[in-house]
């Protein structure tokens, strides 16, 4: 099993950051991330971050792959619904995006703001459904006294 404590946790933090600030070429930070998970399958952490580097490098599959993997191993983790529902979304699959993303939701993913401008969900903005599902975060973190 791979340790995650130790020099290596802090190389991974680091590279994580160094990652985040990055925009251009993912192609080394895949290979990186890819091959901490070929040694610890069940790292969240790197799960999560080749999720978001496969969609940033337009492979929309893998990226999906990682997100519906994120959601196995952290069934209650809103976060993790929701970039899963970006990534249906992404491959033009507007059913199961909203059915995801009202999944992230009823686990507490309550940011109405971002959800009405990600880029990722542009595909749902023409539907009804989507619009319901932002009124309904607004509500729930505006209440009306």
């Amino acid at each position: 099993m791979f340790a995650r404590a130790g020099r290596l946790a802090v190389f991974c933090r680091l590279r994580i950051l160094f990652t985040m600030a990055r925009k251009d070429d993912h192609t080394f930070d895949i290979s990186f991330y890819e091959s901490i998970l070929r040694r610890d399958p069940s790292y969240t952490e790197v799960v999560e971050i080749l999720g978001g580097l496969y969609t940033k490098a337009g492979r929309i599959a893998d990226g999906l792959k990682m997100d519906r993997k994120l959601v196995r191993l952290q069934p209650e983790n809103a976060t993790a619904r929701y970039n899963l529902a970006c990534s249906l979304a992404l491959s033009k699959r507007p059913a199961e995006a909203l059915a995801i993303l009202a999944e992230s939701i009823a686990l507490g993913y309550d940011d109405a703001d971002w959800m009405a401008k990600d880029p990722d969900l542009l595909p749902l903005h023409k539907r009804p459904e989507f619009k319901i599902l932002v009124d309904l975060v607004r509500q729930a973190t505006n209440p009306k006294i």
